[in-house]
């Protein structure tokens, strides 16, 4: 399809390109520099797509469009000696850190590592034991039935690792509340973080496989499962931490479904999977 937009791309490509752990078959990917573009982009099904990670995509692809936002909103916008600060929606979290750092800025520490772009973090209220993006989150703004809307987190359902975005909503911006600091002590407490999260696996993954159950850690269950290692074709339970799966170069959808349903079925508690699925 060509879109009307001048700032929209639209192009067949196949999601294991867009998503973290390089998995997943073909959709239409439209990609927008502009409001009006992702209003057009918005007029049928859709689903948005940030850096790809936490998402599991069919090896047959999905039918609806998917959204991506281009380089326009990954801005950054009063960084520096405002604590509020609003941001693009396809800002990645690693930069965003880094920024929040040389500004002196604290809140994000927690978010060390996380692979996300911030509206990606959002929908799923990324984070780790050290802190979440809702404790710092505001206020988002989204597009909906063809407007632009500004919603106050308290609206959006955050929890453990999850929110309650509608389907048809778009997020475009986000403003956030930081905390004033210094480099120097933000810098100590991402070391922290850091060290404490150092076991995990640089290969190709989609991040933590499944949500912790209550009072526990899914990755210690694994590990006392003795899964660490085991494989269903390219897809592997990583050796460094039980709770990823990584994609050690061919990996299909399927193989890493049958890898697991092969860890539920040994772990002696329940797993919920964290990952969102797409097109099964």
């Amino acid at each position: 399809m060509t879109p009307r937009s001048p700032n929209a791309e639209v192009r067949i490509r196949p999601l294991a390109q867009l998503t973290t752990l390089r998995v997943g078959g073909p959709a239409e990917v439209w990609t927008v520099d502009d409001d009006e573009a992702a209003r057009e982009a918005t007029e049928a099904p859709f689903r948005p797509i940030g850096a790809g990670s936490n998402l599991l995509v069919s090896d047959d692809g999905v039918p609806e469009r998917v959204v991506a936002l281009g380089r326009p909103y990954n801005d950054v916008r009063r960084f520096g000696a405002e604590t509020d600060v609003w941001l693009g929606c396809a800002t990645p979290l690693p930069g965003l850190v880094r920024r929040a750092r040389q500004a002196g800025l604290s809140g994000l520490e927690g978010l060390l590592g996380v692979p996300a772009a911030l509206g990606g973090a959002i929908a799923m209220n990324a984070g780790t034991r050290f802190g979440e993006i809702g404790e710092v989150l505001e206020e988002v703004e989204w597009l909906r039935d063809g407007r632009v809307e500004r919603v106050p987190a308290s609206e959006l359902g955050l929890g453990y690792r999850r929110s309650e975005l509608p389907d048809d909503a778009l997020l475009l911006r986000a403003r956030l509340r930081l905390a004033r600091s210094t480099p120097e002590r933000v810098a100590v407490a991402l070391a922290a973080v850091d060290a404490a999260r150092s076991g995990q696996p640089k290969a190709k993954s989609a991040g933590c496989a499944f949500r912790n159950p209550p009072g526990d850690a899914a990755g210690r269950l694994i590990d006392l499962a003795g899964l660490k290692g085991l494989r269903v074709g390219d897809a592997m339970i990583a050796h460094e931490h039980g709770n990823f799966v990584i994609n050690l170069g061919d990996a299909t959808a399927g193989d890493v479904l049958e890898l697991i349903d092969r860890v539920r079925a040994a772990v002696d508690a329940p797993l919920e999977l964290e990952w969102r699925r797409w097109g099964f």
